[in-house]
């Protein structure tokens, strides 16, 4: 049930790392805690392949609605997502996410796996879809260019940025979901990143 907090970070992941690259990772805590997990993490056996389906609107808005008290229960939720959280965190989360018009946590943590996966593709300069090793390989020449990273962090986050290129995404089945997700863009980076104004 942790994973709320690996969906979460997966989609700040992109809009994280291209925020912090962007001025110079000013920030190496929100830089290490927003990193793509690398191939090893992708490849455990707990992981299981994202359940793809098709987007509505309705379920946008809801992770849109749901995102402030979720980020709130993150706090509460063990470190690995192979640790169950205990029955009052899971009951929470269950409460969260069906008042955000979710039947269960679990969908919602669908909905969240299915927006994460086509974040990954877009780039944040243009706001278009380019598919995520692009924009990996975008986010790769933007630290190896970056002259005010410290060389320690930069080489972390380049050998994890070329571990994740190792362990390519699943081709998104839902070629609908890129447009909605799209519409929704600046919305969604916001809220999963943690960044919201609102």
């Amino acid at each position: 049930m942790r994973d709320i907090a690996r969906s979460t970070v997966i989609a700040a992941a992109v809009a994280g790392l291209t925020l912090s690259v962007a001025v110079a990772v000013g920030d190496s805590a929100f830089a290490q805690t927003k990193q793509p997990p690398t191939a090893s993490e992708a490849s455990t056996p707990a992981e299981k392949p994202i359940k793809q389906l098709a987007l509505t609107e309705k379920q946008i808005e809801g992770v849109l609605a749901a995102q402030k008290d979720m980020a709130a229960l993150d706090d509460k939720l063990p470190e690995s997502s192979n640790v169950e959280p205990d029955g009052k965190a899971a009951a929470e989360l269950e409460a969260v996410s069906r008042k955000a018009g979710f039947a269960s946590y679990a969908e919602y943590n669908d909905v969240i796996d299915n927006i994460s996966l086509v974040l990954a593709g877009f780039d944040p300069a243009t706001k278009k879809y380019i598919g995520s090793d692009a924009v990996l390989k975008q986010q790769i020449a933007a630290v190896k260019s970056d002259t005010k990273m410290p060389s320690k962090d930069k080489k972390q986050a380049l050998d994890d940025m070329k571990a994740a290129l190792q362990t390519p995404a699943p081709a998104i089945e839902k070629k609908g979901n890129i447009d909605l997700v799209g519409k929704y863009y600046d919305k969604l980076v916001g809220a999963l990143s943690g960044d919201e104004d609102d």
